[in-house]
């Protein structure tokens, strides 16, 4: 996201800053967020798309040549075998722009995470 342009609202706002082509992939990532996660909340933090459910579930970005899609990948090493070439600065994953989104590893993330939020949510207290 450029510098000069104002901070989204909403994950509509953000889509909708960016070109077609790039607005297309995504769209695309935050439908599969939606399916791996379908009880996850949208908001916009850091600037960035984000889905929360006990917390920061996973923010995702366009930049120039990548997507950068973060938390990085803790506790399931097949999985954080699968996404080292995508690995980044931290650990954060960066998907270029000139090869095929891997969506699916992206609900495999996904999904790791529900799992890790739901597992240390405090349960809540009833009055």
């Amino acid at each position: 996201m450029d510098a000069g342009r104002a901070a989204p609202r909403n994950i509509d706002e953000y889509i909708e800053s960016f070109p077609p082509h790039i607005g297309t992939i995504l769209e695309k990532i935050r439908l599969t967020i939606r399916k791996a996660a379908p009880d996850a909340e949208e908001t916009i933090r850091y600037n960035m798309p984000t889905f929360t459910l006990s917390g920061n579930l996973v923010h995702f970005a366009a930049f120039k040549k990548h997507i950068g899609f973060y938390p990085p990948v803790k506790g399931d090493a097949k999985l954080a075998k699968a996404v080292s070439v995508y690995a980044g600065e931290k650990g954060n994953l960066r998907f270029p722009l000139d090869q095929p989104i891997p969506y699916g590893l992206i609900g495999r993330l996904v999904k790791l995470r529900v799992k890790k939020n739901l597992s240390t949510a405090r349960p809540s207290r009833k009055k």
